[in-house]
């Protein structure tokens, strides 16, 4: 008796937060362990289907790195980085667009059809919604930088109760093969574009940690340029704060960087008080 009052009183105490963001709009980027690990995976799709069922409206956008990664080097297509992006060929795009908008899309998709939900998977190519150009004039090749986002196609969709699992592939014009877009810049603007309360992003760490390794539970964005320069902030977690900071300037109601690696970890940071990553306001 007593675990069943306790699994009521853990209900209770995500009661404020289920009506807090009843109806509103949270974007999630779904990367790194919890995209790989099969029991992740499934646990990330059933903290999704349970914000779906309580009234949140999740839109999912998602990487696929090392899928890419690994189809490139069976099918013996040359790939190379340049600052941090994938210089993106013709023949790599091919890929890329196979991995993101075929697998990985469509996987994600049933899984949460299956589990109980109305998904629709998409990129930015479908009803032009995402469209871009050369980023650095081509530098990277077809690396794109987004110039526009109908929100009204997404905005559509969630109306009529769908949750959106997006590709990071933007539409470049007719009869071009489109564009690369990182995934944590698309979900960024996505959010910003559909007026959202929350963008969350998955990680493979903890969160932003000090200078002694321990998590920082809240930040005020004027922080972040701070602890960048002190090198606190380094390597893949500057994109990622980069990111938050342009989601918060366009109106994004708080950013979260969590640990993707702790199951139901979406759930611990929306319907708890402390979360479980940094929450960047």
């Amino acid at each position: 008796m007593k675990k069943k009052i306790q699994q009521a009183r853990t209900l209770m105490d995500a009661l404020p937060y289920i009506r807090r963001f009843n109806k509103k709009t949270v974007i999630i980027k779904y990367g790194g362990s919890a995209q790989a690990d099969s029991k992740l995976k499934e646990k990330f799709i059933e903290d999704i289907v349970l914000l779906y069922l309580v009234g949140i409206k999740p839109v999912i956008i998602h990487g696929g790195g090392k899928k890419i990664s690994n189809l490139l080097e069976k099918l013996e297509v040359d790939s190379e980085f340049v600052d941090g992006l994938r210089v993106t060929s013709k023949e790599v795009m091919e890929v890329v667009e196979m991995v993101l908008g075929g697998n990985i899309n469509k996987e994600i998709t049933n899984l949460l059809n299956h589990h109980g939900a109305k998904a629709i998977g998409m990129t930015g190519k479908d009803a032009n919604f995402i469209e871009a150009v050369a980023l650095n004039d081509g530098k990277y090749g077809l690396v794109g930088d987004i110039v526009n986002i109908d929100h009204k196609v997404v905005e559509d969709l969630i109306a009529q109760d769908f949750i959106p699992v997006i590709a990071p592939i933007a539409s470049g014009g007719v009869d071009h093969p489109g564009f690369n877009i990182n995934a944590d810049l698309a979900a960024s603007k996505i959010a910003v574009a559909l007026n959202a309360e929350k963008i969350i992003f998955l990680t493979d760490t903890a969160g932003i940690l000090d200078d002694k390794k321990k998590l920082i539970s809240i930040l005020e964005k004027e922080e972040i340029k701070t602890l960048k320069n002190s090198g606190v902030i380094s390597g893949g977690m500057i994109p990622k704060t980069d990111a938050c900071i342009d989601a918060l300037d366009g109106g994004v109601g708080s950013a979260h960087i969590i640990d993707g690696r702790i199951e139901h970890s979406i759930l611990l940071e929306i319907f708890t008080k402390d979360g479980i990553g940094t929450k960047i306001k």
